[in-house]
């Protein structure tokens, strides 16, 4: 093919000096050069696009994504697979100068030439262009661009490198960049916003595809363009699984972060009521779960909740022991807050044979540790865990206490309860906050807190209760004694007993706890509150 008499401006080899910082800094990542787009007279180099099939892989999950956007894990997978395949495949020879002495058949994916190119778009080289690694690789078409090195290095460390690498290729005009079928369209939009900042891609899979490319040359303006215009689709399981991958097979995973963070909150929001989608929740695909158990806002009455969960579902997805030994070890352990969870319920994890016993027997003593500890030192355990959320308390239906059980000399527990400022404030004007239950002779009981008022309804107090959770009519005759701290008094002083015989689902407790009005009780200059925390203790034994 005859030299086509373009006119270069710039005659001279282009190296690394080229691009100062504060040359590429100047070209404003918001600046519009379209204008000089495959123009030769704002053009220092020429791009020859050299697209040959697709690999067997890429273009079965090409056509099936393209076709079918319901596609399963193992698909996305593939697909992962074969972009990092292709990614290194197209990375290889920017280091050629390590394996200059290897076959020279085996050409890079990425070269400069002296060869003539056409400046046609659409031309099709017919002359000899066939190109192999293990076989022979068609070139089914080549097409020419005029290309400005300055814009391209200023928007990707890709092109910066191959511009100005110092080997003799980066020294040529003639850059020869080869692709698959599959990425034309793609890279040329990915080009196209390089210079313009706007991409003609609106359908989901076409910007997923540009996404991809823009990634691949390491176009991070480009990465965040379209991740922000995909947040713009409705969301559903399918894409929020697929963004949920994509950080994984990207090289450019920061620029990704804000559509991933809307993904999992779309993700908790829709899942966080996990019995009412009990269903739901069992059949969602690993990655999804772990997302919605890492929430601290899931509507459940207790950790115990999350754990029975994880169970179900890894028996569900993990038929063979050892396989759920090793995904509960591995991935959704470290999502269970075993420190919350009630000691009725630790005393099954360490029997539980669907967890490694050494596993078992490690986060149950770290739990039993935890609740032996004082408020602060839980409070600030779990702020030094700031990364671990295993510590922190998730937004739960019933609050969390802690229980001491004795059997001797008679059946006898110790309640303990904390309440913050904000919790008690909540409950104006006649809310309740109910604690999880616990047991004494094996009945179930729970604490219930509540803004009460008088019988006129003028005036309102904090009131304490204690209740019977069983649906079953059991008569148990119950001593209970209320107390609680102040800061004049740190120690618990008391402030209400009875003795209640329970015959069903009944409450018995003190209309006005603390003997004040609730503005009181609750203001800022409240001895009731030690920083901020109003803590509550229940004694209570059956009566023989």
């Amino acid at each position: 093919m005859k030299n086509s008499k373009v006119e270069l401006s710039d005659q001279r080899p282009v190296m690394e000096s080229d691009f100062p910082p504060n040359k590429l800094a100047s070209l404003s990542p918001d600046s519009d050069f379209g204008f000089a787009f495959n123009d030769s007279n704002f053009s220092d180099r020429v791009l020859r696009i050299e697209i040959v099939p697709d690999l067997p892989e890429i273009k079965e999950v090409y056509e099936g994504f393209t076709s079918n956007r319901k596609r399963k894990r193992e698909e996305i997978k593939k697909r992962d697979n074969v972009i990092r395949r292709v990614r290194i495949f197209d990375y290889r020879m920017l280091d050629r100068e390590e394996d200059e002495d290897e076959n020279q058949d085996e050409e890079a994916v990425i070269e400069e030439s002296n060869s003539d190119a056409g400046f046609d778009s659409n031309q099709i080289e017919s002359n000899d262009l066939s190109w192999s690694t293990d076989s022979a690789t068609t070139i089914l078409e080549v097409k020419s661009l005029y290309i400005s090195s300055p814009i391209l290095a200023a928007k990707s460390p890709f092109f910066l490198k191959l511009f100005s690498n110092g080997m003799i290729e980066s020294e040529e005009r003639h850059v020869t960049l080869r692709i698959h079928a599959s990425e034309e369209a793609a890279f040329m939009d990915l080009l196209n916003f390089m210079y313009s900042n706007t991409l003609s891609a609106v359908t989901f899979p076409a910007l997923l595809d540009v996404l991809m490319a823009a990634d691949k040359y390491e176009v991070a303006s480009c990465t965040r363009y379209c991740s922000n215009l995909l947040q713009n689709f409705t969301m559903n399981l399918n894409s929020a699984l697929l963004y949920l991958e994509l950080p994984s097979s990207v090289l450019l995973a920061d620029a990704l972060q804000p559509m991933t963070d809307a993904t999992k909150q779309f993700l908790v929001a829709k899942y966080r009521d996990l019995t009412k989608l009990h269903d739901e929740v069992l059949n969602l695909p690993l990655a999804v779960f772990e997302v919605v158990l890492s929430s601290d806002n899931l509507h459940i009455v207790s950790e115990d909740v999350v754990f029975d969960f994880v169970l179900k579902w890894t028996r569900k997805h993990y038929p063979k022991l050892e396989d759920r030994h090793e995904v509960i070890r591995s991935r959704l352990g470290r999502l269970i807050r075993f420190p919350h969870m009630t000691c009725r319920k630790l005393k099954n994890v360490i029997c539980c044979n669907d967890l490694d016993p050494e596993f078992a027997t490690k986060v149950v003593l770290e739990a039993l540790f935890f609740k032996t500890e004082a408020s602060h030192g839980q409070r600030s355990l779990a702020a030094e865990a700031a990364n671990c959320r295993r510590f922190v308390a998730r937004a739960y239906k019933y609050l969390p206490i802690k229980v001491m059980e004795f059997k001797l000399p008679h059946q006898h527990c110790i309640v303990y309860l904390d309440l913050k400022r904000e919790e008690c404030a909540n409950l104006f004007p006649d809310g309740w906050l109910y604690t999880q239950s616990f047991h004494l002779g094996g009945r179930a009981l729970f604490l219930a807190a509540r803004c009460n008022t008088d019988q006129k309804g003028s005036s309102f107090h904090f009131g304490l209760f204690l209740g019977m959770a069983e649906k079953r009519r059991a008569t148990c005759e119950v001593d209970y004694e209320f107390s609680a701290r102040s800061t004049e008094n740190k120690e618990f002083q008391s402030k209400h007993r009875g003795t209640y015989i329970f015959t069903g689902k009944k409450a018995v407790g003190c209309r006005d706890l603390f003997n004040t009005h609730w503005t009181s009780f609750i203001a800022d200059y409240s001895d009731h509150f030690i920083n901020g925390i109003l803590h509550i203790r229940a004694e209570l034994s059956i009566k023989q």
